[in-house]
């Protein structure tokens, strides 16, 4: 069977099959489901060649008369993500194993796995905007019944803002398929169509914003991010997990696979605006961090921040841009795994997020403060860490795109450093507290969680041509193509 369908199908059946289990077995099962799915996405780069090609294509008429089929393929600009997907989804899996979490709960995550997929694979816009919503549901229940305090009120705004969105974007998805039938003859929601459709100025421009309010809102990006830290906050941690890690990348997904090549003339026409939009929230984001006392918020904040520079550099419209965004893309997810993890460690040991309730950790519990330290250097972008290269590549786009607003962006790394050493500090250091004298150090599966994050951080850190390789000949066809300008 096609390799891409498997990424998408066992996780699917996976997830079916631990709705009906309960107990310890339904952790080793979904654990074994993951770790399938990773080794079918495994198989695909192992396969995978190098060249701008979209491949494991799978095309299968789904209603002829409405032009609708299930039309699946990866380019390297999608592989890139189903990698990510499929690493750090058995990660999010083992780290609920000493949680007291039902079947039901896992086969929520495995269910959202195979979404994610097919979001990051679909070559039909109908298909994408199918997947975009199906991803929604097993997160909307997880954090509707896994969640914190007000968890009912905070899911329900998650919920609207993300189907509102999705709303104004299915209306743009409609008005291209109508299109396709005007200009080709015959109606089609395949991205090779919608792709080539000639529109004008003011169809790109209306377009533009149907797509990117859907897009802006997942990511998010400012000032559409409100939904964000209550969310990030109140979602338990593997549900937060599979939000910063992993579900905010559909945003910048889209963006690259359904914004540049079918809106060119409104992406260079908006550019300016929302790379400002960007920057504006790598700063507010970095500001609001700075002053939060729960460990989680501030660690939901600094998410927006990093994610508004990997949106600066896409809306350059160039390739250090594109490029910078893919393996920032790749860091962001691990990094934020790692931290979030870390967080969670932490308050089921002590019952506590608040910064100033915490300290000295480090002495009952080393090996986790060495972890602790991989993935706060990775999230301030020490060089030889993973977030050095996604965000000095991004910065010398944005720099290439406007020096002044890189000026202002490049505060991130300054602010960033401030609130994590910031946090890091008031939570692991300091005098050891009486109240924490039966703080336990990792247990296996924690230990294995956090020793595969360090080494991703570290191992994309030293040598991400691991990943660029596979997404650079797509992302040079694609701006090269549609951009109306010849790359060297």
């Amino acid at each position: 069977m096609n390799l891409l369908l498997l990424t998408i199908l066992i996780p699917f059946v996976g997830g079916l099959v631990l709705l009906l289990l309960k107990g310890e077995a339904a952790k080793w099962i979904s654990l074994a489901f993951s770790l399938l799915t990773l080794g079918a996405a495994v198989g695909m780069y192992q396969f995978f060649e190098l060249n701008e090609q979209v491949q494991f294509v799978s095309n299968t008429v789904w209603m002829e008369a409405l032009g609708l089929n299930f039309y699946f393929g990866a380019d390297g600009i999608s592989l890139v993500l189903v990698l990510l997907t499929t690493l750090l989804t058995p990660l999010i899996v083992l780290s609920a194993f000493g949680r007291n979490y039902s079947g039901v709960f896992l086969g929520l995550i495995l269910l959202m796995e195979s979404a994610l997929v097919g979001v990051f694979t679909a070559r039909d816009a109908f298909l994408f905007y199918v997947f975009w919503e199906l991803a929604l549901i097993p997160i909307y229940f997880i954090c509707l019944y896994w969640g914190g305090e007000n968890r009912g009120r905070i899911t329900f705004k998650f919920f609207l803002y993300t189907l509102v969105g999705s709303l104004i974007m299915l209306m743009g998805v409609i008005y291209l398929y109508l299109q396709t039938e005007a200009q080709f003859g015959m109606a089609s929601f395949a991205w090779e169509d919608i792709s080539r459709l000639k529109l004008s100025t003011l169809e790109q421009s209306w377009l533009f914003w149907s797509f990117f309010a859907a897009f802006a809102i997942k990511m998010p990006v400012f000032p559409l991010h409100t939904w964000q830290p209550d969310t990030y906050t109140n979602a338990p941690a593997q549900g937060t997990m599979l939000l910063s890690g992993i579900m905010l990348k559909m945003g910048i997904y889209g963006v690259i696979r359904w914004m540049i090549p079918v809106l060119p003339e409104a992406m260079v026409e908006w550019a300016m605006l929302a790379v400002v939009l960007s920057v504006v929230g790598i700063v507010y984001a970095s500001v609001i961090a700075i002053q939060q006392k729960e460990y989680k918020r501030l660690i939901a904040y600094s998410s927006i921040a990093h994610v508004g520079l990997i949106a600066a550099g896409i809306f350059t419209h160039s390739v250090h841009g594109i490029q910078g965004a893919m393996i920032q893309m790749l860091s962001h997810g691990v990094c934020a795994v790692g931290m979030f993890f870390v967080i969670d460690i932490i308050m089921q040991r002590t019952n506590t997020q608040q910064l100033e309730s915490l300290g000295g950790i480090r002495n009952q519990a080393p090996v986790l403060t060495i972890f602790a330290v991989i993935v706060m250097l990775g999230s301030v972008s020490l060089p030889l860490t993973s977030g050095f290269v996604g965000e000095f590549i991004l910065f010398v786009s944005v720099f290439e795109f406007n020096p002044y607003l890189a000026a202002v962006a490049g505060l991130t790394i300054i602010l960033g450093a401030v609130y994590m050493l910031n946090s890091f500090q008031k939570s692991m250091l300091g005098e050891p507290r009486p109240e924490f004298a039966s703080f336990k150090d990792l247990n296996w599966s924690e230990f294995a969680v956090l020793a595969v994050v360090s080494l991703l951080i570290l191992y994309i850190g030293v040598y991400p041509k691991t990943f660029m390789e596979l997404s650079e000949p797509s992302v040079k066809l694609m701006l090269g193509k549609y951009s109306g300008f010849t790359l060297n």
